[in-house]
């Protein structure tokens, strides 16, 4: 177990730790991989990882530009990577790759695994028995490490987890199974935004801004718009400086559009030097819908972040943009 941060004393301290002690199983968070990504490569290839077997990720879906750093220089193109889906609730990982036993394919997490039932359904509860399509994940038959209660509140866990859809484990999130059974994880269902009448997934138009070159990592909320309903606002982080405002926003406009068609296009975009994340790695995303709406006041407790810091900072900007 590594405790610490990976850019301390520099942004090596991952692959040198690899290294020294000749770790064959790395598994770290896709966050934290984007992160590494905006420093030096050869940070990493000077390194002797050849040790490595395995390489794993967990915590939220990796993106493809993520998944390929990963895969060529830190895995050598040579260690499968096994984008593990599984909750807190459900005791272990349920959706995965079998390393060499089954296809790589980027920012998929896979099949379920043995014994283990997953399903699409639609919004009305009925599940979708087609591959290409698109749903709310659940699970359909019980396994041996399934949450059986919430402390003391059982009714808080039967309502949230099976009350929804009867017959039902409901894991929160939205999914879409390809042409050969492989799940992607679209993100959590309650992170949409609703355009004009569309429903977007907030990690799916993250997922097509981050395939921008200069775009290291983004994170994506709706906020009011007088027009649509909702509109869509961009945090971005960047590998460097960005000198003309406009035209990088519309090139990430652009970018969205042809990864997921022109509704899902932000209708603001603000770079940012960092994002508000646990310690762990998960994006508060509370703050950053108060920043989007313009309520600069209410955040909340902070101090679990793992740099308080970067509020200031992007409130700074925002009302910098908007006044």
């Amino acid at each position: 177990m590594f405790e610490g941060i990976p850019t301390w004393p520099d942004a090596g301290r991952f692959w040198q730790v690899i290294e020294k002690h000749g770790v064959t199983h790395f598994y770290t968070a896709p966050t934290a991989i984007r992160s590494l990504m905006t420093h030096e490569v050869s940070l990493v290839t000077r390194r002797d990882l050849r040790s490595l077997k395995l390489l794993g990720s967990v915590g939220e879906p990796i993106n493809e530009e993520a998944w390929h750093w990963y895969h060529e220089h830190v895995g050598g193109k040579k260690c499968p990577v096994l984008d593990t889906w599984w909750q807190t609730e459900t005791g272990g990982i349920m959706v995965s790759g079998l390393g060499a036993f089954m296809p790589q394919k980027p920012a998929h997490a896979g099949l379920p695994l043995p014994g283990i039932q997953m399903a699409l359904l639609d919004q009305q509860g009925n599940e979708i028995a087609e591959n290409e399509k698109e749903g709310l994940l659940v699970i359909r038959a019980p396994w041996p490490s399934v949450i059986r209660t919430t402390w003391g509140d059982h009714e808080r866990c039967r309502l949230n987890y099976f009350a929804p859809y009867r017959g039902y484990y409901f894991t929160g999130d939205a999914a879409r199974r390809d042409e050969n059974g492989l799940y992607r994880i679209i993100g959590r269902v309650d992170d949409v935004v609703n355009v004009s009448g569309h429903r977007i997934g907030t990690a799916e138009v993250e997922n097509a801004i981050n395939e921008h070159p200069l775009v290291v990592e983004s994170a994506v909320v709706g906020y009011p718009h007088e027009i649509k309903g909702q509109g869509i606002y961009a945090f971005v982080i960047c590998t460097g400086v960005v000198t003309d405002m406009k035209a990088f926003s519309e090139e990430v406009a652009r970018e969205v559009a042809h990864h997921i068609g022109k509704f899902a296009r932000p209708d603001r975009v603000q770079v940012v030097s960092g994002l508000p994340k646990t310690r762990s790695g998960k994006i508060m995303r509370r703050i950053l819908r108060k920043i989007a709406e313009g309520d600069y006041a209410n955040f909340g407790d902070t101090s679990t972040l793992l740099d308080p810091g970067v509020v200031d900072h992007i409130v700074s900007e925002a009302k910098n943009m908007h006044g």
